[in-house]
Order: structure tokens, then C-alpha cells, then sequence
């Protein structure tokens, strides 16, 4: 337990450069806290006192503005940024060295069952306000911007950003969103209105005999 919580304070320091001393980072950072408390809170879920889990994750929401589902997976030297916000739901996965900010959420879409939210490779960074919602990988070395909404797998070491996401950089090379990666089909609605006026416009000009050039 000590070790661990070296490790935490250490990469803090290395990723916060407000950081001034250990002593702040254990006492004063509500995302040490947080995952301090989450660690006991998915002792008790593991050892299958629900209450007890629940409990702790309450609290520590109460406390922090941060809630972490006990039965979320989080691996070492987790670091929260801020932190108010967030929130990790009960099947995400969380690997090693990730790095979120505040307003983030490891959600699920409301359509899927059993394994609902994401995994989380290692060495992520998840940036302010982004949504990551669905039961897909975000891969090793990823980054996503801040108020990104992802709703399908990132490639490790590619950067995502926009609303839904899409892939601009993988391994720091650009790349053609349309050709490369398909991140989500979606229906550009003002085409499809515009398409439909020019349509009822040539059923008129049909209708009444042509018109004027």
C-alpha cells in the first residue's frame, strides 16, 4: 500500500507542475482520494459486500465531485487532474499511467448489457469534458480531446478529437478521417434537407411545364 501510493505521488509531480510537495498531493488532491477510497471500495465489491462498496463510493462522491463504481478496474499510478465530474462506471477498465481531467465520463450508451463501458489501454490521456461511452478499447498511447465524445474503438497512439470523435493522428502522423477511419456513419442533416427541397422543386418545375433559364 505504501509503494503504491508513492508511486501515485510521484506521477503527480511528474504530470502536475502545480504540485509543490508529497505532503499536498496526499492531503490536499481530491484524485488521490478518490482512488485511495476506490481501492477499498472494490476490496469490499470483490469480497461481495455490495452495501459496504456502495457506501464508500457515496461518500467518496460526496466528498471529491468524483464517482468511481466499486466494481471499476483501475490499474497503478492513476492520475485525476482537477477531477470534478468524473465519473467511471462499473465495467470500465482502466490500465496503467492514464491521466484524465475534470468532466470526464466512462459511460455506457443505455443499449448494451453485461460489459457496457470502455477499456482504457495504458498511458491514455482522456481530456477535459470528453465522453467516452460504449463497451470498446481506447489502445495504448491514445490521446482524446477535451469535449471529445468517442463512441468506437481507438487505435493506440492516435489522438482523437470532435463530436462523435474521429481519428487525426495515429503514431503523430495525420491522417484522412474518411478514407482511414470510420469512427461513426452519420447523416448530415442539412444535406438531407436541402436534397429534399431540390427535389420538390423539380417535381414543381415538372409539374408545371419547366422553367425560365
Amino acid at each position: 500500500m505504501f509503494n503504491e501510493l508513492k508511486e501515485l505521488v510521484k506521477a503527480y509531480k511528474e504530470r502536475d507542475p502545480a504540485a509543490r510537495s508529497a505532503l499536498e498531493i496526499c492531503l490536499l488532491y481530491p484524485g488521490v482520494r478518490a482512488v485511495r477510497r476506490h481501492r477499498r471500495a472494490n476490496w469490499f465489491y470483490r469480497h461481495k459486500m455490495f452495501f459496504i462498496a456502495r457506501w464508500i463510493s457515496q461518500g467518496t462522491r460526496r466528498i471529491t465531485g468524483i464517482e468511481i463504481h466499486p466494481a471499476a478496474k483501475i490499474g497503478r499510478r492513476f492520475v485525476i487532474d482537477h477531477g470534478m465530474g468524473i465519473v467511471i462506471g462499473e465495467t470500465a477498465e482502466i490500465g496503467d499511467d492514464v491521466l484524465i481531467y475534470q468532466g470526464v465520463t466512462l459511460g455506457g450508451t443505455g443499449k448494451d448489457r453485461g460489459k457496457r463501458h470502455p477499456t482504457i489501454g495504458n498511458n491514455v490521456m482522456i481530456g477535459a469534458g470528453a465522453k467516452v461511452l460504449g463497451p470498446f478499447t481506447v489502445g495504448d498511447g491514445a490521446r482524446i480531446a477535451a469535449n471529445a465524445v468517442v463512441l468506437k474503438e481507438v487505435p493506440p497512439y492516435s489522438t482523437a478529437v470532435g463530436v462523435p470523435a474521429r481519428i487525426v493522428r495515429i503514431a503523430g502522423e495525420k491522417v484522412d478521417y474518411v478514407a482511414a477511419v470510420d469512427q461513426i456513419s452519420i447523416t448530415d442533416p442539412v444535406t438531407s434537407d436541402l436534397a429534399a427541397i431540390k427535389l420538390e422543386l423539380d417535381k414543381l418545375a415538372e409539374r408545371f411545364g419547366g422553367t425560365d433559364e
